[in-house]
């Protein structure tokens, strides 16, 4: 990575020398990221074996009454992908006025970090795969679990017959390594870490109050009413799904006017409880804003910083605009943009695969006997949460907790999943990640209150940073929109954007000598030593 071997210059040095320095670190910076081995880009070949591309994204472009994609439509959103051309974009045919979101972003670049073209990631599982039948299953039983409070998952029926089904799947893995283990109430719907089964399943982060200048923030979010008390899933009947399909429908309205969008919202803000709940957090949050909170809230606090940072330990300066509060503030919040591009690279440009709804439209099609040019895994079409879905909605469609259902665009990355692994790992590498977090809490049952987490198992900065990371990016699957391959993935994108932008920054800093003598590293989401110095 960037540029090691830049000049060192003292303020007595000419400003001609210095703009050649800086020069200098530039091209260095430069020349070290376009050393870094350009991955292969392998899709998971759907595209290709389905005629009628029933196994990728095609939401917003005109369908049949099946919910197929017009194939001259499809083809015109290829075209535009394949030549880069603006104009070729403003004549892609779309089958509502909902637009796409963003397809250039896949074909910008930065001036930082490593290239999102030179980032690589495996493909997700294929349309007919029992993979892809195991975590739809998991995607069906947290649409139906929307409402069971995480608290609750012990002594729920729901959840036991949830982990039962899942248990038996074994294509279904909650880890990274796909190993096959038996789901309990304990790491129901919980992320791939080893610190994300420690504790409360929500972060500390999602709940403490923190101060944003002298504004204090206290983090009880407008949520959306459970089914008990007039609330609202969507997308199950067939007509209205087909609509959003199309680009219509409640999805359009929320582009033209998000106020006319039929949210059915507590009047009553409540601290997280549920997956409902979480769902309309990531429904409307500024992407980096979970992140951005936990690293206020570590700075309030005088949470110890990572030992590599060059001023712990000094005696006569602290830092500020290098190694202190604005440097990593700013950079928690800098970070994302990247990790946007790189995952949108991902999204439009190599994979284009299907949202979990357009899978729960398969699901309906195959059950019903609507005839299709796929054959779905029988682990999903005999699901007992997808029997118990159309028991509640009289349709075998995957419910959602957005009138829209997903935004238009691909699934696979994930971009809450990428930023939040991006974010996180700013976080980790400015933080002593072993610090435990003071006065952890758990909400009260009505989510009102706040009351002390009485349990044994210490709460870390790192393992919750972990946490936080798979709540925000299962919190999206939660509300019907994503896989968990996406969740998984995506995180690790985004630690690699956030390692290539810390590495690409080294060279610029008068303090390197000093960090290099104390070195500098973090724990990645594998359990790895990250080293950056």
């Amino acid at each position: 990575m960037a540029g090691y071997s830049a000049q060192r210059l003292s303020p007595a040095n000419s400003n001609l020398e210095r703009a050649f320095s800086s020069e200098e670190i530039r091209i260095t910076a430069a020349r070290d990221e376009r050393s870094v081995a350009l991955p292969p880009h392998p899709d998971n070949g759907d595209e290709a074996l389905y005629e009628t591309k029933v196994g990728n994204y095609s939401k917003g472009l005109p369908h049949n009454s099946r919910g197929e994609v017009d194939l001259a439509a499809y083809q015109s959103m290829l075209t535009a992908l394949n030549t880069g051309r603006v104009e070729d974009f403003e004549t892609i045919t779309l089958g509502g006025s909902a637009p796409l979101i963003d397809p250039q972003a896949a074909l910008a670049f930065d001036m930082e970090g490593t290239d999102s073209h030179q980032l690589g990631l495996p493909p997700p599982p294929a349309v007919a795969s029992e993979a892809k039948a195991a975590e739809a299953v998991e995607v069906y039983w947290m649409a139906l679990m929307r409402d069971v409070h995480f608290s609750h998952y012990e002594h729920s029926e729901l959840a036991e017959e949830a982990c039962r089904e899942l248990s038996k799947l074994h294509s279904f893995s909650r880890l990274l390594d796909g190993r096959h283990e038996a789901v309990t109430p304990k790491t129901l719907f919980r992320g791939f870490t080893s610190a994300d089964l420690v504790g409360p399943f929500v972060s500390q982060f999602l709940y403490q109050t923190l101060e944003f200048g002298a504004a204090e923030i206290i983090q009880r979010f407008q949520t959306l009413l459970p089914l008990s008390h007039g609330g609202t899933d969507w997308l199950t009947d067939f007509p209205s799904w087909l609509d959003v399909q199309n680009g219509a429908g409640p999805l359009a309205a929320a582009w033209s006017a998000p106020s006319a969008a039929p949210n059915r919202l507590d009047p009553t803000r409540r601290y997280i409880r549920c997956g409902r709940d979480i769902s309309q957090y990531v429904h409307v949050d500024v992407l980096f804003e979970a992140y951005f909170n936990a690293c206020l809230f570590l700075i309030d606090s005088n949470a110890p910083k990572n030992p590599g940072n060059p001023y712990v330990g000094s005696k006569t300066q602290t830092g500020f605009g290098t190694f202190g509060s604005p440097h990593i503030k700013t950079l928690v919040a800098e970070v994302s943009t990247r990790a946007l591009k790189a995952v949108w690279y991902q999204k439009w440009l190599v994979h284009r695969h299907l949202r979990p709804e357009a899978y729960g439209g398969l699901v309906h099609n195959a059950v019903t006997g609507v005839k299709q040019e796929l054959t779905l895994p029988s682990a999903i079409l005999n699901s007992k949460a997808v029997e118990r879905c159309f028991s509640r909605n009289g349709t075998y469609l995957l419910s959602h907790a957005f009138p829209e259902g997903c935004p238009q665009h691909p699934s696979y990355a994930q971009g809450h999943g990428t930023v939040a692994g991006a974010c996180t790992t700013i976080i980790k590498a400015f933080f002593d990640a072993s610090w435990e977090i003071p006065n952890p809490v758990v909400p009260s049952e009505d989510g009102t209150s706040l009351l002390p987490y009485n349990g044994s198992e210490t709460l870390t900065v790192g393992g919750e940073l972990n946490k936080l990371a798979a709540n925000i990016a299962l919190g999206r699957n939660h509300a019907g929109v994503h896989y968990r391959s996406d969740y998984a993935h995506s995180v690790l994108l985004g630690e690699q954007v956030a390692i290539s932008v810390l590495r690409d920054q080294l060279a610029t800093y008068n303090e390197l000598p000093a960090i290099r003598a104390k070195g500098w590293s973090f724990t990645g989401f594998r359990g790895d030593t990250v080293t950056l110095a």
